[in-house]
């Protein structure tokens, strides 16, 4: 167990907040031995994966975060239309659909380039391009960091939604070992290359046959066009979700901006980009001071050279209040806030006193 250790290496926004206690969990011997010393029990705790999907709000996280560095793929059945393999959970994502593009199966190309550990990948339910990791899941081995007693959950039990899951919800106090996930055999899979521009690149990529390694490729030069490299350039991705509302909400709506961009959702529900109500309000290339919209992507907050997550988080909160007063419409935060777990179960507080400092940053800038 590692003491004072600043987490700004760990996580792709490149913030700086120092942790009391830092532990690489390598095994599940050592994790289950962790959580019944005395000191854990005594401890908030974070998980964490790659780092890719969270913003350390506060300079300091007065716990212990336990970095998941559990690897390992193995086949644990086959037969002659599908491979299903356990993978644990600090195995990099992309690690993982390199295995499966290597091995021929199919599934999982059309996730190609996410940044994140393959832990972390159930608690947002990741997608692109019309896939879900809900789509491939079976199941998924977690420790409760409670009790200490393994979970072994059912996709159905993991309760997947859009960028959702029961892990954001009832069952957040748990560290997942490793996700077992079914996969097509050459010969097995139908490609899923009708979703967004996947299809316009491959034929302008002249790409005569379509594989598994196509479409990933494909899906790699999309990415790279839209979203920064959190190597050069601080950011997590989408920072927001799209939004969710009734038919009823969207039609109104329709009558004040009638271009408004909709998609249905299975159950009736209609999805509003969030990146679109972004660019109406003007945010998209917009900075103020080292944080900024991105200008190819206006879902992604970049940071731009700040050490301090409360900055990128005062610029979001600044981003959603202009959408909220435009539209109506109060986007999600994709990102996992981290505040100082001293303050938990003063939500309400805080979120009323970052509200008031918003309004008043706006005032002043008027």
């Amino acid at each position: 167990m590692e003491e004072y250790v600043d987490l700004l290496p760990y996580n792709t926004f490149r913030v700086s907040s120092t942790t009391r206690y830092f532990v690489r969990v390598r095994c599940l011997d050592q994790l289950e031995a962790l959580v019944h010393s005395p000191i854990f029990q005594t401890q908030p705790r974070l998980v964490l994966g790659g780092g890719s999907n969270i913003l350390f709000a506060n300079d300091t996280y007065e716990g212990i975060v336990l970095k998941n560095e559990i690897s390992g793929i193995e086949i644990v059945f086959q037969d002659e239309k599908h491979t299903t393999l356990r993978v644990g959970g600090g195995v990099a994502w992309t690690a993982l659909v390199s295995y499966c593009l290597d091995h021929g199966l199919g599934g999982l190309e059309n996730l190609a380039l996410i940044p994140g550990t393959v832990g972390a990948a159930p608690i947002q339910n990741i997608g692109a391009y019309g896939v879900e990791l809900s789509d491939l899941l079976e199941s998924l081995c977690a420790i409760d960091l409670t009790t200490g007693a393994r979970r072994q959950m059912s996709n159905a039990e993991c309760q997947f939604s859009y960028r959702d899951s029961v892990f954001k919800h009832t069952v957040q106090d748990v560290f997942i070992v490793s996700v077992t996930v079914r996969l097509d055999n050459p010969g097995n899979h139908r490609l899923r290359t009708t979703y967004g521009s996947i299809r316009r690149v491959l034929e302008d990529r002249g790409v005569q046959v379509l594989s598994i390694q196509s479409v990933a490729e494909t899906v790699c030069l999309l990415r790279r066009s839209k979203l920064p490299d959190p190597d050069l350039l601080g950011n997590a991705g989408s920072f927001f979700k799209n939004a969710v509302i009734d038919q009823l909400a969207y039609n109104a709506l329709q009558v004040v901006h009638p271009a408004i961009p909709m998609f249905s959702r299975a159950d009736g529900l209609k999805v509003i980009p969030a990146a679109w109500l972004i660019e109406r309000c003007g945010w998209k290339g917009r900075r103020i001071g080292p944080v900024g919209v991105y200008d190819q992507h206006a879902l992604v907050v970049a940071n731009y050279g700040s050490v301090n997550g409360l900055d990128v988080l005062e610029f979001a909160g600044r981003v959603r209040e202009d959408v909220m007063d435009r539209f109506g419409i109060w986007l999600e935060f994709e990102v996992r806030i981290v505040t100082d777990p001293r303050l938990r179960g003063k939500r309400d507080e805080i979120q009323m006193i970052l509200t008031d400092y918003l309004e008043l940053c706006r005032q002043n800038t008027e």
